[in-house]
């Protein structure tokens, strides 16, 4: 029986460390964001974690303009992956990412990128029609294709946005993520969220108010 109360103690006691762990994450993050810097997106709190960064960048956007990294900097931006013949979680990527955008639509401060991993099919003129049919504000949202093992190398270098390649280490390998990732004006991978889920998109912008006070604080006060 003593051996019993001593184990539900045990599993009590580790309940709450766990729980205290998740209030002080929660604490951080409305003081400031951690830096991701590998695939297990294990947040790591302070500028000695300012390591992993987004490479530089040229493509192309569904107005056919080239889209680059130096067009980023200095800015925050939300990115994500996607293909517009995609009949699964695509449409609500696309669909949350709008939403997003409108809850941020007075902040001049966020910008958005949708990268195609299908860019031999998702062409400029393709990624146009897309953003008519679906009835999308591109005034600060690029839609953007271009070279396949740039866009790949792109999303499994800097974003970590292909857990299976991580495990299979095959370049051929299809790449679907449902990330959504926070950029910092700096190019630091600053929030991993989940694109499927609205709620999310809450958090996002929250996180969105927490860099703008860290990057521009004299804008935001």
């Amino acid at each position: 029986m003593n051996n019993m109360k001593n184990s539900q103690y045990v599993v009590f006691l580790i309940f709450l460390a766990l729980l205290s762990c998740q209030q002080e994450n929660k604490k951080k993050e409305t003081q400031t964001l951690p830096y991701f810097n590998s695939y297990d997106f294990t947040p790591q709190w302070g500028k000695d974690f300012k390591i992993h960064k987004i490479a530089p960048f040229q493509l192309i956007n569904q107005k056919g303009k080239i889209i680059s990294d130096k067009q980023y900097k200095g800015k925050i931006y939300v990115a994500n992956f996607f293909f517009t013949s995609c009949t699964g979680i695509c449409n609500t990527l696309t669909k949350n990412m709008a939403l997003l955008q409108q809850k941020l639509e007075k902040d001049t401060l966020v910008q958005f990128i949708s990268h195609s991993v299908t860019p031999k099919i998702d062409s400029v003129a393709t990624l146009s029609n897309y953003v008519d049919f679906k009835g999308l504000k591109t005034h600060n949202w690029n839609l953007v294709t271009g070279n396949k093992e740039e866009i790949y190398k792109l999303a499994r270098e800097s974003y970590f946005a292909d857990a299976d390649y991580k495990e299979t280490n095959k370049p051929s390998s299809f790449i679907h993520s449902e990330n959504f990732l926070l950029i910092d004006s700096e190019g630091y991978i600053r929030g991993v969220y989940n694109g499927t889920l609205q709620l999310e998109m809450t958090r996002i912008a929250k996180h969105v108010a927490v860099l703008e006070k860290e990057f521009y604080p004299k804008k935001t006060n």
